[in-house]
């Protein structure tokens, strides 16, 4: 401890920030620089929510869904207007309470190698300024921005460069270095009821073209294949991607849905998605962020428990926790990730204590 310190009247509540937020530094970002991926490997790293820093054996990054937001911070907030998706749902005129819980692991400001931004879709858990600002001002790295149009259109609008954009559909095709992404349909109905940037607003008792507001990626490394549905809710044409492609990892939305809402997967919607796209491992994304939707994985890993035999799955559910890796293949027998837990180097080293049976 030492003796003279920084003074209390020098602490002030910008000092405090600056000190302690990202609540985790720059460790995640240099866990990810300088890990080397072996060959025939893939490595995955859960940066909250939907979003996920991919990097392969010939050391690419991507990047999806990254957030880096909030959500309510004070209570003296105005009604939902007409148009929100809320009111639009089920005539909720009160801001929800959805406080973010997580901490933010990751900082995109520190980020040093990015061969690729990709986003699902416009909701601001997935597609973040903040996120826009980091790579954009910074001059190291110049990665595309890669969404469908809505989400092209709100980076314009941020300030985004043309140059550095590009708007995918449904069946596009296209590589990144040794990556091949593939863009899959989007089954994220929310996002129908959600007012678009620069787009025409629909009438009430239209529905839009959900191919230019969202979109879903299926990631294939020379280790393997990633599909990453963004907030997908549960669709009969998951059994169609399952038969057209092979799918080592799927990461699928889940949380609890408060009474009166649908928007996104519950437990047994999981393992019916993983079910039906064939998948090896499903990894439920998404539950961690919010107050108000907060899911416990553990309830998959039950009703995994409870059907499996009698359904005969040929997948396992991986339960995650933010921040923490992922490898492919080395993790495929995994059924929960834990922190690690330090204290390697025990006794490699003389203790100092008073007695030998101190402790």
């Amino acid at each position: 401890m030492k003796t003279t310190d920084e003074r209390l009247t020098d602490i002030t509540e910008d000092s405090w920030i600056r000190e302690t937020f990202p609540e985790w530094g720059n460790w995640l970002n240099e866990s990810i620089d300088r890990f080397q991926v072996a060959s025939n490997h893939m490595r995955l790293w859960w940066l909250g929510n939907m979003g996920i820093w991919i990097k392969d054996a010939h050391q690419n990054n991507l990047a999806i869904d990254l957030w880096a937001g909030t959500g309510k911070q004070t209570h003296d907030l105005s009604k939902n207007g007409e148009r929100h998706q809320w009111q639009r749902m089920l005539g909720a005129q009160k801001a929800q309470p959805n406080l973010r819980r997580t901490p933010q692991v990751f900082n995109p400001f520190a980020i040093t190698a990015l061969d690729a931004l990709l986003v699902t879709h416009y909701h601001h858990d997935h597609l973040d300024r903040n996120v826009a600002a980091a790579i954009i001002n910074n001059t190291q790295i110049k990665p595309p921005f890669i969404g469908p149009q809505a989400v092209v259109n709100q980076w314009l609008a941020w300030g985004v460069p043309e140059s550095r954009v590009k708007v995918v559909h449904p069946g596009d095709v296209f590589n990144i270095k040794n990556i091949r992404i593939q863009v899959l349909p989007s089954y994220d109905r929310t996002i129908l009821i959600t007012d678009p940037v620069g787009m025409e607003i629909p009438g009430d008792r239209q529905i839009p073209d959900i191919n230019e507001r969202a979109v879903a990626y299926l990631i294939t490394t020379s280790a393997g294949t990633i599909y990453h549905a963004g907030d997908s809710h549960y669709s009969v044409n998951f059994a169609d991607i399952g038969r057209r492609y092979s799918i080592d990892l799927a990461l699928l939305a889940f949380a609890e849905n408060p009474i009166g809402v649908q928007d996104k997967m519950t437990s047994v919607d999981i393992l019916r998605a993983a079910e039906a796209l064939g998948t090896k491992i499903v990894i439920p994304l998404h539950w961690d962020v919010w107050t108000n939707t907060l899911g416990d994985p553990r309830e998959i890993q039950m009703l995994y428990q409870y059907r499996k035999d009698r359904f005969q799955y040929q997948f396992h559910p991986f339960i995650w926790q933010i921040g923490g890796s992922y490898d492919w293949p080395s993790d495929r027998d995994l059924s929960a990730y834990n922190y690690p837990r330090g204290f390697d180097d025990r006794f490699q080293g003389p203790a100092n204590l008073p007695f030998g049976s101190f402790l």
